[in-house]
């Protein structure tokens, strides 16, 4: 199994946010962006460094890179949900965005922005049944649905790794198998990957890295620290999951109690008119408690 966890954000970033691993992070980028849209080349603008943390405080883990038409992207991955989610990212890409410009240059240099969030939580609700796991969010004509050139500057892509249900073998796209490898890196080694995943070269390559991966003391501490929050996660999810299914049996046993019991009250009321008209027409009591099952007492009191 993998020895460390792809979710976490060091890993994330140790993963995908590297020179030598670029091929890796163009993968997954392409794998999110629609068909027409592949990026060629990726340049990293803050790929990860371990000496940058050497004095103590791992803090912003996000990978920031840049295409070949000058478009920036910001790749991050989330484990926990907190408020105002929505409204952080789009902080997060107002600064990317307006950061852009340095000295002597207009907005005409400015270039589409592009933040990619993977959540291991579900934050867009669905209709039952009808999950979206992936999301592409970005200004549009309310009414027209029309792109404009020049306010077509914002886009966030969200994929949410909970809704995402395919099992093996039915995973087919690259997304489909970059989803899988990060929800399940923990069950393979690189020896036991399945075929679907170790076809992909890319795939295979990350789970290599994941099996000799090393931390300085700096890392391994922030690690542990986010794995530890992160089992905390599981833990609180399963406690709520066990809750929610002891209240729908709970719930269930209470709605089936109240059915037997009110077909019961059925019964004695239907009785109770049968006996109404049997005594009406001057048939004895004790005739009729035989032929309906009420007590004499009860047909007494009709």
């Amino acid at each position: 199994m993998s020895i460390v966890n792809p979710k976490i954000d060091l890993v994330f970033k140790k993963l995908f946010g590297t020179e030598q691993n670029i091929q890796l992070l163009k993968s997954l980028v392409n794998s999110i962006l629609p068909i027409d849209e592949q990026v060629v080349t990726l340049e990293l603008k803050n790929p990860y460094n371990p000496s940058d943390y050497l004095n103590g405080k791992i803090t912003y883990l996000d990978i920031k890179a840049t295409d070949e038409n000058g478009k920036w992207y910001d790749i991050e991955i989330q484990v926990a949900p907190y408020d105002f989610f929505g409204m952080r990212l789009l902080y997060y890409w107002s600064k990317l965005y307006a950061s852009q410009l340095k000295s002597g240059q207009t907005y005409n240099d400015l270039r589409k922005t592009i933040v990619i969030s993977l959540i291991d939580f579900n934050y867009f609700k669905d209709p039952e049944g009808q999950e979206k796991y992936h999301r592409r969010i970005g200004l549009c004509d309310f009414d027209t649905k029309e792109i404009y050139e020049q306010t077509d500057g914002l886009e966030l892509q969200f994929v949410e790794l909970k809704k995402f249900k395919k099992e093996l073998p039915d995973v087919h796209s690259t997304l489909e198998r970059w989803i899988t490898f990060i929800n399940k890196a923990h069950e393979y080694t690189k020896d036991n990957l399945p075929k679907e995943l170790a076809n992909d070269e890319n795939i295979k390559s990350a789970m290599e890295q994941l099996e000799r991966m090393y931390f300085n003391d700096v890392e391994k501490e922030h690690y542990e620290s986010q794995e530890k929050k992160y089992l905390d996660k599981l833990s609180y999810e399963k406690q709520e999951k066990l809750r929610e299914q002891q209240e729908l049996q709970r719930i269930e046993s209470a709605e089936n109690k109240g059915k037997i019991e009110g077909k019961i009250e059925g019964k004695i009321e239907g009785k109770i008119e049968v006996a109404k008209g049997l005594k009406a027409d001057g048939i004895p009591n004790n005739i009729i408690a035989k032929n309906t099952g009420l007590t004499i007492e009860q047909i007494e009191k009709l």
